[in-house]
């Protein structure tokens, strides 16, 4: 039965916590809070290993031709870096979304794997994509409400709330989306070198490399990696370095310290002509003019900076991921 008495609970406390738009940080590194009180653009961004709880309102997420939707209840898992356009639907200031965020590392998923002694079954299932919409019930909304307690306690929430992670994780691990998301793409592919492979990309970016050259280094073959990386990624590796380096130039452009010259430069590209063109094809608009339209939306910075995007990507890869 879905606990709709337990996640009101929860919205409530939430709504207590965080009274302006945006994503505040707690002072449990992990968790989020995020409020908007209107709907936000479709923002580029990159869906780093996390699950995020919908407690009112709903989001939506396009990783290339397939959309996610999720409401009040569901949850948003990934557990790999994607590159995907974001956006909040329907939100107003009489019901304005809320959502909790809880940022993962593999270390933590394998931490857990091998402490509870879960099986990981090989299988002959294809990989599926790297991100996957569930449902709660009352035992992980309940692990969320004792959660937001710990912070009325700083003393007790370092301790506690790790616990408090793991049983989450654990959860996620026994569920009914275990074999297909959680065990069969993260670590499966991992091993495989797909994850490695990922991993690579976000890091070095804005180094040109051949796909060749990328499946040597992870002992793959060329199709094969190809294959793989476009079933978790939904887009091969040349086309996911490209989406990154554009999304990285366009949070240069809007931090106001570069301009487009120097923006393409910075994430690799040799041709400034290249860039734009490859920029007006992603976004829809020249580089200048698309700032200046991000700008104009009123909750452009508060939606911004709850995607990450005004943090530097591999400042939060080296910290977080």
């Amino acid at each position: 039965m879905f606990p709709q008495e337990a996640l009101e609970q929860l919205l409530q406390m939430t709504m207590r916590l965080i009274t302006t738009d945006g994503v505040r940080q707690t002072i449990i590194p992990f968790l989020s809070l995020v409020r908007h009180t209107a709907q936000t653009p479709a923002i580029p961004s990159v869906l780093t290993p996390s699950f995020c709880l919908v407690l009112q309102g709903a989001k939506e997420v396009r990783l290339g031709r397939d959309a996610l939707r999720y409401r009040a209840g569901d949850y948003l898992a990934s557990v790999i870096d994607l590159p995907a356009f974001a956006q909040v639907v329907g939100a107003s200031r009489q019901a304005p979304y809320y959502g909790l965020r809880i940022d993962l590392t593999t270390k933590d998923i394998a931490s857990v794997v091998a402490e509870a002694h879960i099986a990981i079954e090989s299988g002959e299932e294809k990989p599926g994509l790297g991100a996957y919409v569930g449902k709660s019930d009352a035992d992980f909304v309940d692990l969320f409400i004792r959660l937001l307690k710990l912070l009325e306690r700083p003393k007790e929430a370092p301790f506690l709330s790790a616990l408090l992670k793991r049983e989450m994780i654990f959860r996620l691990l026994s569920g009914t989306a275990s074999r297909f998301f959680l065990q069969q793409v993260l670590f499966e592919q991992q091993a495989e070198g797909v994850g490695k492979a990922i991993t690579w990309i976000k890091e070095h970016y804005e180094q040109s490399f051949t796909v060749e050259e990328l499946a040597i280094a992870n002992n793959m073959s060329v199709s094969g990696l190809h294959h793989k990386f476009k079933a978790i990624t939904t887009m091969g590796p040349l086309q996911y370095q490209k989406r990154l380096r554009l999304q990285e130039a366009r949070r240069l452009l809007l931090s106001g310290r570069v301009d487009v010259t120097a923006a393409a430069l910075e994430v690799g590209y040799e041709s400034p002509s290249q860039f734009s063109r490859e920029y007006r094809r992603l976004f829809g608009l020249p580089p200048l003019q698309d700032i200046k339209a991000v700008r104009k939306h009123v909750l452009a910075d508060a939606f911004l900076a709850s995607l990450g995007v005004g943090v530097d990507q591999r400042a939060e890869s080296s910290n977080a991921h």
